[in-house]
């Protein structure tokens, strides 16, 4: 059904003549476009509307959250009706902040982005392009797969929030072969056409595809640590990401009792900018209505903030960062500093080390701590006395995150927004050289 401010008011309403106190009603209305491809050929091509609603409830404090993809008039009233029944049988927060009060401006600029409808012929071309990059730069096969979404997001609250804001998205990941063993990947990411680049992202997963050609077991030891922008953008989410005050405040992060103190690198700085107009993880709002803002996690190695909601902020005796997750504060864009190296300088600095291209599967031994480790995906590479000498398999990078950033000291000069299934928070991220990274030998 097609949803309209009208309706939303009248199921927050609803809620609130059910007994809640406070009430943020927010639907989701996402057409997607999606290609696979393998062997070089498109192989599933899928179209659909995707529809969602979330209803987050407080009833004297005792909150509870109920979603639905079932957007028929009666089944958003009974979504409704269960969300303030949950809310009234729950625990009472120990603290607890009402919605913030609006009406808010917004940038017009990130309400609705300006760019054209792309059409499926031209989709079906940036395939093409990207499969043509990766066998032009040394691979035999091409798989990957292709999304482009254009959506809507409304959100009402209690408090006299009533905002709606258009997304749009194209984003590309390229897996190339050179042999079953010697692959290569990357990614486009962007939220227009004049910045997406599914050719390049073919010819750089083409290139380590063939350099990865006949790899040999590799030495674990601690080693020089060079990650690409794929995997550094995977570091760089994991920080975002436990940068919540939520996790903070439950001992659960690694950054837990390190407000205001050196906790990385000199080099090292990380925003989280929504406001970034024609970015793909641009938002206008948060899920509480308030305007968005640029938040600076890292600046100069020392960290600056914590994410914050309302009830964080409350919690923490601070302001909001207007990064609600109306339970979760959570980052939408994250941006790390360049350096001022081209990648082919940061090769030439290291004397023995390893470059992940990319990484998948990081776990945590210890979330409060920052242990983890992760298995290098596609192409990795010993470098010994500044040069890239052979393809390695079969190590696990196995570390700290806090200190692969106190490590890390020099970062590249360019810059790729990634996206994919292990990185979802668009993350603009270069390349980074890490002083001491540990690898072990992988089990698989």
């Amino acid at each position: 059904m097609k949803l309209d401010a009208n309706l939303q008011r009248r199921l927050v309403k609803l809620a609130r003549r059910l007994g809640a106190s406070d009430v943020a009603l927010t639907t989701y209305e996402t057409t997607r476009q999606m290609i696979r491809f393998s062997n070089n050929q498109i192989t599933v091509s899928k179209h659909g509307l995707v529809e969602s609603a979330e209803v987050y409830v407080s009833v004297k404090g005792k909150r509870a959250i109920r979603s639905t993809t079932e957007m028929s008039e009666k089944s958003l009233e009974d979504m409704v009706r269960q969300a303030v029944a949950t809310a009234k049988t729950s625990p009472e927060a120990d603290v607890y902040a009402p919605l913030p009060e609006g009406p808010f401006k917004y940038d017009k600029r990130l309400l609705k982005p300006v760019v054209e409808v792309v059409e499926p012929e031209k989709l079906v071309e940036y395939v093409e392009a990207a499969v043509n990059g990766g066998l032009e730069n040394g691979a035999k096969r091409v798989a990957g797969s292709l999304v482009y979404s254009r959506g809507r997001v409304r959100l009402t609250t209690s408090r006299g929030v009533e905002a709606v804001a258009s997304t749009v998205g194209l984003e590309i990941s390229v897996r190339a072969f050179a042999a079953d063993d010697a692959t290569g990947h990357f990614v486009s990411v962007a939220a227009n056409t004049k910045e997406f680049k599914p050719y390049e992202a073919g010819l750089k997963a083409g290139e380590i595809a063939k350099m990865a050609l006949n790899p040999v077991d590799g030495d674990a030891g601690v080693y020089e640590g060079l990650l690409g922008p794929m995997t550094f953008a995977h570091i760089l989410e994991q920080v975002g990401t436990w940068a919540s005050a939520f996790y903070v405040d439950g001992e659960m992060s690694f950054l837990t009792g390190l407000l205001g103190q050196k906790a990385a690198s000199d080099v090292f700085s990380l925003w989280d900018d929504p406001t970034l107009v024609g970015s793909y993880g641009a938002a206008p709002f948060d899920g509480e209505g308030v305007p968005t803002r640029r938040n600076t996690i890292f600046e100069d190695g020392v960290l600056k903030t914590y994410l914050h909601n309302s009830t964080t902020a409350k919690k923490f005796n601070t302001q909001t960062t207007a990064n609600a997750g109306l339970i979760v504060p959570h980052p939408f864009n994250l941006v790390c500093k360049t350096g001022d190296k081209a990648f082919e300088k940061l090769v030439s600095s290291i004397d023995n080390g390893i470059w992940v291209t990319n990484d998948w599967y990081l776990r945590y031994q210890n979330y409060r701590t920052g242990e983890f480790s992760t298995i290098p995906r596609d192409g990795l590479f010993l470098i010994k006395n500044g040069s890239v000498e052979k393809p390695l398999k079969g190590l696990r990078l196995s570390d700290n995150i806090l200190s692969i950033l106190r490590g890390v000291r020099d970062l590249g000069s360019e810059r790729y927004w990634v996206k994919w299934w292990e990185v979802e928070i668009p993350t603009y991220a270069p390349a980074a050289v890490v002083e001491k990274i540990n690898f072990t030998k992988s089990a698989f």
